[in-house]
């Protein structure tokens, strides 16, 4: 998700003024008490799970800085509400229409994320609002 967020952070500046932007930190994905990636070791974005939401809460707010996010940023509960109401975890994108209907629905895995086609669907949704 990591070597996607600047084009997802692109794509909020491009679209900000035609579409509203959350980014949910959900569940760590690999917290150093659990399952670890090499990549995360390396890029020294390790973790252990948080006990609390105030803990949670610090984690995300380091993730957003070293992502350069300027999007909106949500928190989703110690019961992972949202993580469970979209199966986001460990990386999905979910694009809402005017309506409240769900037009895009990326796979629920870090090669889903994938901007050209969130663009697209932005751009065509976009379009049929003017």
């Amino acid at each position: 998700f990591r070597s996607r967020a600047g084009a997802l952070e692109s794509l909020y500046r491009a679209y900000k003024d035609k579409a509203e932007f959350f980014f949910v930190y959900v569940l760590e994905a690999h917290p150093d008490d659990g399952w670890q990636v090499p990549q995360n070791k390396k890029d020294g974005v390790i973790y252990k799970k948080p006990d609390s939401l105030s803990d949670r809460a610090g984690i995300a707010g380091e993730c957003i800085k070293s992502l350069g996010l300027t999007m909106p940023c949500l928190l989703d509960d110690m019961e992972n509400s949202a993580l469970k109401l979209y199966k986001g975890w460990p990386a999905r994108i979910c694009v809402v229409d005017t309506s409240g209907k769900v037009a895009y629905l990326s796979p629920a895995s870090p090669q889903g994320v994938n901007p050209p086609e969130i663009e697209k669907v932005l751009k065509q949704m976009t379009m049929n609002t003017k």
